[in-house]
């Protein structure tokens, strides 16, 4: 039998946003039928990620629904792990990575992308400097894509802020600007891109196949890592 996946999302107050959640966990245990997967949330929603984590037995592998490091993963998410499940094997958080692209330029086109449009990759924000990173990372990689430039935009900390880029992208001779929404599930973040003032915003990412195709991908390096790692110490004894 192998280890439980456990989905650990950040929690949202939409309720949109935690139908779309579940949406994606469903997807992620239909591309592996007889795997358990449970949903969690580090807060705000329910069941937390303390809560499940006690109640699975045996082996767990732990992955952040998080696209970017930041507080949630480096502080939170080991926090509860420590308190309650310190056996778990923690996977890394999801972006950047060539599925999230995928899936990215497939939401935009399906929004109607024009060849002429400037485009942003709106994303939630951090006050971690690598966390920001990650997300410039990933809006480089849908430039390379796209065959544009894509500018990474915060809703909330970074820079430049959303209005920022907004405002110079419209005094730039492209017809229109476009986002692409860099956030999981609907809610306040994807609320703050969609009242933007962009010709077009994507949807979020949600329950898309390449997404749970990523999470699977987490899951296995982490438990080939972790195998690695008792490799090595058996060895090393």
């Amino acid at each position: 039998m192998r280890p439980t996946l456990v989905l650990a999302a950040h929690g949202t107050r939409s309720a949109a946003g935690e139908r779309t959640l579940s949406a994606l966990a469903e997807t992620v245990e239909r591309a592996r039928p007889g795997q358990r997967v449970e949903l969690s949330y580090l807060e705000i929603s329910s069941p937390l990620l303390s809560k499940v984590l006690p109640a699975v037995s045996g082996p767990v592998v732990v992955v952040p629904l998080l696209l970017a490091g930041g507080y949630h993963a480096h502080i939170d998410l080991p926090e509860v792990i420590a308190g309650c499940r310190p056996d778990a094997v923690v996977a890394g958080w999801l972006g950047p990575h060539r599925l999230l692209t995928s899936a990215l330029a497939r939401k935009l086109a399906r929004a109607g992308l024009r060849a002429t449009d400037a485009v942003v990759l709106g994303a939630a924000g951090s006050s971690d400097p690598a966390a920001l990173a990650d997300v410039r990372a990933a809006a480089h990689q849908l430039a390379v894509r796209l065959a544009r430039p894509v500018t990474a935009a915060f809703a909330s900390a970074g820079s430049p802020s959303l209005g920022e880029a907004m405002e110079r992208l419209r005094a730039s001779p492209a017809a229109r600007v476009a986002i692409a929404s860099y956030v999981l599930a609907p809610g306040f973040f994807h609320d703050r891109l969609a009242s933007a003032g962009a010709g077009l915003v994507s949807e979020p990412l949600g329950a898309d196949p390449d997404v749970a195709a990523l999470i699977w991908h987490r899951y296995d390096a982490a438990l080939a890592q972790s195998g690695a790692r008792r490799e090595q110490a058996r060895a090393s004894r």
